[in-house]
């Protein structure tokens, strides 16, 4: 394997579980809710999905246990937000302090203990294609997983009912209601399935990334995901473009570090970060093209008349 092909292998390993906690996200909040909880459901889907897969010797039931965990997480919080009306975002962060500690505490005996990791797939032939070869057909299924959700909400929204019944409850509820759609059923559903996504993006890092566990090993990488859909301007392919963006910038990081260079480790750890405040100041300058793609009722919360 050369150098270039260990590097790409390793941005795409970063870049998944990015782009699949901010596709979930950009389905939740084109519904017009605003989830601030996705690192919370991440810990969760690692924390989970790493025990279930060490107790039971089992990556499927791990990946299950990992999408459960966030889907649970996310029914708390639709539980909070759409039937006791709650503040979304006071309810997000604070879904995501319980979990951050919910979590340790649940994984403390095991941590740092080696699990199980999912292997690459191999295709004969396909796979041996110098430069590309593993680069396009030997990565593990989940990385497949996640580009294939790009597309299928991508789809989904803007080609299909569901998706304009999504689109209309998250730019005018009130509309929505009125012709005789459930908000709340379509926002609960929608919270699931980012909840499913966050989940499976954290059991990407315990079971793939770093098959092992260890506390807050997320390490904000839920709140990229939630600037992800923001620099992507709730556009689903642009998500795609945004996560291998910042994918690269957290690996070139620890490239850096490798090769010596005198930089100090603190300013390469706050990199993504730092870039992730210059993308969304630069999307922010264009208010034209921000606004048109702006779920209206986003964040805002939905009380039936009738």
């Amino acid at each position: 394997m050369t150098g270039f092909e260990a590097a790409v292998l390793t941005i795409i390993t970063a870049s998944t579980p990015l782009l699949m906690a901010a596709i979930g996200e950009l389905v939740v909040e084109r519904s017009g809710v605003l989830n601030l909880g996705v690192e919370g459901m991440m810990v969760m889907g690692a924390v989970c999905g790493f025990l279930a897969s060490y107790y039971t010797g089992s990556l499927i039931l791990g990946i299950l246990a990992s999408m459960m965990a966030g889907v649970l997480m996310s029914l708390l919080f639709g539980l909070l937000t759409q039937t006791f009306v709650t503040n979304q975002m006071a309810t997000g962060l604070a879904l995501t302090i319980l979990c951050l500690g919910l979590s340790g505490l649940i994984g403390e005996p095991l941590t740092g203990e080696p699990g199980l990791k999912l292997s690459a797939i191999s295709i004969p032939y396909l796979t041996d294609i110098p430069y590309v070869g593993k680069i396009l057909f030997g990565q593990d299924i989940l990385v497949y997983v996640s580009i294939a959700l790009v597309f299928a909400v991508q789809y989904m929204l803007f080609k299909s009912r569901m998706g304009l019944i999504i689109r209309a409850v998250g730019d005018s509820h009130s509309s929505a209601h009125a012709l005789g759609y459930s908000v709340i059923k379509v926002r609960y559903y929608c919270i699931m399935f980012g909840g499913a996504c966050a989940g499976l993006a954290g059991g990407y890092l315990s079971l793939v990334y770093t098959p092992q566990w260890i506390e807050d090993m997320t390490a904000g990488r839920g709140w990229i995901a939630l600037a992800l859909v923001v620099f992507a301007t709730w556009m689903p392919r642009r998500i795609l473009l945004g996560a291998y963006l910042f994918g690269t910038v957290w690996i070139m990081g620890l490239y850096v570090q490798g090769a010596g260079i005198a930089i100090p480790s603190q300013v390469l750890s706050a990199l993504p970060y730092v870039v992730t405040i210059v993308a969304l100041v630069i999307i922010s300058r264009n208010a034209t093209l921000t606004k048109l793609n702006t779920p209206t009722c986003l964040g805002q919360s939905f009380v039936p008349d009738r």
